[in-house]
Formats: C-alpha cells, structure tokens, sequence
C-alpha cells in the first residue's frame, strides 16, 4: 500500500505547492480546503482533493478517519492558515474566533486524530507556522497569537512523540507570495529578494521528510533577505 499524506490548505499558495512537491515523490495526497479550481496537479491520480471546512470538526474527523481506513498514513502537512490585520479593538469576535480555529485548533485536532496511525509508521507531523510566532505583532496581535500557539503545541508534541519514531517539524516562514494577506492592507514586496515563494516552503517540508531515520529536523525558519512589505 502505498504511503499517503494529508496536506490542509492544498487548494492555492504554500499548500497546493507542498502538495505537488509530494505527489512529484510519489505520495498519495489527500488535499483539504474549502474550494478547489482547475490545475494541472489535481489532473494527477496520485492528488484526491477533499473540499471541507476544517472548522467543521465533526465532517473533518469523518473524512481523516475514511482515509486512514483506506491507507497508510505517513505525513500531516498542517498548513490551512487565515490572518486579519489591524489595531485589535476593529476585529470582531467571529474573525479572532475564525483566526484560532483554522490556525490553531484544526492542527491540534488533526494531530490528535492521526497520531495513532503516525506512530505506527513512524510518520511525520509538519506545522506550517509563521515568523510572527516568535515576535511581537502590533497590528497582527491575535494572528500572532494563534501562530504562537501553534509553534509552542509543535514543540511539545515534538517530546511527547519522538521516542515512538514520530518526527514533528515546525517550518516559520517570513512573507510568502500567497493570498494570505487578502484582508490586509499590505501584502508581499514585489521584489523577488523581499518575498519567499510557496515552492520554496515545499523544499523546506522535501528536506524534512527526506533525512534519515535517525535525524529529526525540529524547527526551520525561512526568511528572504530583505525585509519589505508593499502598501496595497
């Protein structure tokens, strides 16, 4: 049976390139996200696209536990991420609430529903975090938050689970060409050596998963080599 993955967010952006990267390697991916639209990956045999809301945690648990009943799953990209941006007190409660779920909970759920297949085959859990989980944010404070939260849950399942050969990894990129800034009013630098591209998150997750046995890669932060961001 071959190895599969499941990969969140896999429509666009860091997602759909981690999802091609995988497939290139001859995985079985298994791409979650709301929507999905034409493109050449999803004409692949080895790319099932599964449109749900992860915030739907009853519909997410169902079709994680129909693919593990079908194959063997060796990695979890957690990648699904939203941001809004501003001074704190113009966010409503539904956004702040939208940012924890898709960013926070949804992981901790999916790690929690999948652990138990990952441990025996000693897989991997991937969390696609942020830089700004490490810093502060004015203007980002509950994005950062939801960020933060992710970094420290990775780094404590990272002990909990590697003497059973789970390999948890926590990738901390800086400003990416996606549309996560769609509710922002900046975005990515237009210059190529301000701005990191999703295909060059997807090496990172390729460097992760291809060490040996022995060697886990805990952490990464990838980050261009000029700090710019552009006014929208």
């Amino acid at each position: 049976m071959k190895r599969s993955a499941i990969v969140t967010g896999a429509s666009s952006g860091i997602g759909l390139a981690v999802s091609s990267m995988l497939v290139k390697n001859g995985y079985s991916v298994y791409g979650i996200a709301r929507h999905f639209s034409d493109n050449d990956i999803f004409n692949s045999e080895l790319f099932y696209p599964i449109e749900c809301d992860i915030t739907e945690t009853q519909h997410l648990c169902s079709i994680v536990k129909k693919i593990m009943s079908e194959t063997q799953l060796f990695i979890l990209v957690n990648n699904a991420g939203v941001g809004y941006y501003g001074l704190h007190e113009e966010l409503n409660p539904e956004k702040i609430q939208q940012m924890v779920r898709i960013n926070l909970e949804a992981p901790l759920i999916l790690a929690q529903q999948t652990l138990r297949q990952l441990k025996k085959n000693k897989g991997f859990i991937i969390n696609i975090s942020s830089v700004t989980a490490n810093q502060s944010n004015p203007h980002g404070c509950a994005y950062g938050a939801a960020k933060a939260g992710l970094s420290g849950f990775s780094r404590s399942l990272f002990d909990e689970v590697r003497k059973y050969g789970v390999r948890v990894a926590l990738i901390h990129p800086d400003m990416t060409k996606t549309n996560l800034y769609r509710n922002a009013d900046f975005c990515e630098a237009e210059e190529e050596e301000a701005r990191l591209l999703p295909e060059e998150v997807a090496e990172a997750v390729e460097y992760i998963i291809s060490r040996r046995s022995g060697l886990a890669v805990q952490e990464i932060t990838l980050k261009p080599q000029l700090h710019r961001i552009r006014r929208k």
